[in-house]
């Protein structure tokens, strides 16, 4: 993953836990629809309230193969995100192909260094992802987690999987700090990801 990338993917997460405010983050417009997957972002989607999106193939990124992120947020304040990318060649369809694997194994990694550069400590993650199925769609997931200074825990749980040739990463974002619960995380999930992937 870029350090682009990964800077406004840690601004996203320290935001949520109210470390950042949402304005900090790099913003650029984005079309509503993906031509390369047929996706849909429209202003509202599964319960989720369009936000904003990024364009990284346009400046300051200017990296094509990290595609685009919408982000979305929830009536209880949780945030998703979806990117959409392929970094530059054909993503297997699935969860499980060894092209999805690795990319899966490289975010999580990143998603750690991004904890630690970000001052977060208590790091934790299950030792092996599982798979998760909304509506049809069935991903490698993962929900890690570490301590904010105020020694508050936020929250992220990741979802991966290659659909009409591109990844597709899925993560919501919540805080201890907000009264959020995973349980809020999954019933979002449960409403948006069928929503986008018709």
């Amino acid at each position: 993953m870029s350090r682009t990338v990964s800077v406004l993917l840690m601004a996203a997460v320290l935001a949520v836990a109210g470390a950042l405010p949402a304005t900090a983050q790099t913003q650029s417009t984005a079309p509503t629809a993906n031509a390369g997957t047929r996706l849909n972002f429209p202003a509202s989607l599964g319960g989720a309230t369009f936000e904003r999106s990024v364009n990284y193939a346009a400046p300051p990124a200017n990296n094509p193969g990290q595609g685009t992120a919408y982000y979305y947020s929830t009536p209880k304040r949780l945030t998703i995100s979806v990117q959409v990318f392929d970094l530059g060649r054909r993503v297997p369809a699935g969860s499980d192909n060894p092209v999805v694997t690795g990319q899966f194994n490289a975010e999580v990694s990143s998603a750690e260094q991004q904890f630690k550069h970000a001052g977060y400590t208590s790091f934790q993650k299950p030792s092996v992802p599982s798979s998760c199925t909304y509506g049809a769609v069935t991903f490698r997931c993962l929900t890690y987690s570490g301590l904010t200074q105020a020694n508050s825990r936020v929250y992220s749980k990741l979802l991966l999987t290659g659909f009409r040739d591109h990844f597709i990463k899925i993560r919501v974002d919540w805080a201890q700090s907000h009264q959020q619960t995973a349980g809020d995380a999954d019933a979002a999930l449960q409403a948006f990801v069928p929503a986008l992937m018709r």
